[in-house]
């Protein structure tokens, strides 16, 4: 008798690094882009550096790992949410697809507006 493999560790791997990620990343982004800036606390850069810096490859690629594992943070947590606060186990097939699907759509779309020349 063998074991089927289980996507779960996965899952939970997607979870804590999009966790970490976002936690660690879009505050400093905010505060710059959402408070530091508009107020004058720190000198905004003007828009040609700021759009130099959005055409580097690797500025792309953080933006890109930032998008992705904070949309699949969003849908292991949604995910358990809907299973354990909501209590509809029952539909756990519609819901890891409706979940994980938007996370791929959503990391599809990031991918399109990011990288699209």
């Amino acid at each position: 008798m063998t074991k089927r493999k289980s996507l779960e560790p996965f899952g939970w791997l997607l979870f804590s690094t999009g966790g970490m990620a976002a936690a660690l990343l879009i505050p400093v982004l905010l505060f710059l882009f959402g408070l530091a800036f508009p107020l004058g606390w720190l000198p905004a850069p003007d828009h040609a550096y700021l759009l130099s810096v959005l055409r580097h490859p690797v500025t792309r690629l953080v933006l890109f790992g930032l998008c992705v594992l904070a949309l699949f943070h969003w849908a292991h947590r949604f995910r358990y949410m809907l299973y354990d606060g909501l209590r509809l186990e029952q539909f756990s097939v519609l819901i890891v697809v409706a979940c994980y699907g938007a996370a791929v759509i959503g990391s599809g779309t990031a991918a399109y507006v990011l990288f699209r020349v």
